[in-house]
């Protein structure tokens, strides 16, 4: 999602390989800010959809993460939505509407995009390439091309990408 990268052309790319229906992509979003916050525009995160089949309404909401990026709220939309994985669990699609009304986007044209399929390519292209990678679960992070798996456990997981973030841009 370009909308969520912190710079076009920074020197350190961390790619964060996100379920928008998992709650350990919601504890994730903590890490991330640290991550953003500390680097700036040294170190470009930017989120890859990897649909879980377990989340039966993950592949809907990464279509919807999408067309939010259209509509010039990427960032805030996946936050507002991580933050009601559990919601989205319950209630589905419905939810993916709701919260870019709140946010003031076009509801109607969310509706529409999930109808049509628009973003149907970006969200299968990173699925296939987080399967060609090797990512099983999420959040999964690449940085310096190392894979880091935050799916089994997020202990010191964001010391580990501030090692290999360092190394790169102090090397």
């Amino acid at each position: 999602m370009s909308d969520i990268t912190t710079a076009s052309a920074s020197p350190v790319v961390l790619e964060a390989w996100f379920d928008l229906q998992c709650p350990d992509c919601f504890q994730a979003l903590d890490d991330v800010r640290v991550l953003r916050e500390k680097y700036g525009d040294r170190l470009d995160v930017q989120l890859r959809h990897f649909p879980l089949a377990k989340h039966k309404h993950a592949y809907a909401a990464a279509q919807a993460a999408e067309e939010a990026v259209a509509q010039g709220a990427g960032w805030p939309y996946v936050t507002a939505l991580l933050a009601r994985t559990g919601d989205l669990a319950d209630r589905g699609e419905p939810v993916l509407l709701e919260i870019a009304g709140e946010l003031g986007l076009d509801a109607e044209e969310f509706d529409t995009a999930l109808i049509d399929g628009r973003h149907l390519l970006t969200v299968d292209a990173d699925e296939a390439e987080g399967k060609a990678i090797k990512v099983t679960g999420t959040p999964t992070y690449i940085i310096g091309g190392e894979r880091l798996d935050g799916g089994q456990s997020q202990d010191g997981l964001r010391e580990r990408i501030e090692e290999i973030a360092d190394r790169l841009l102090n090397g």
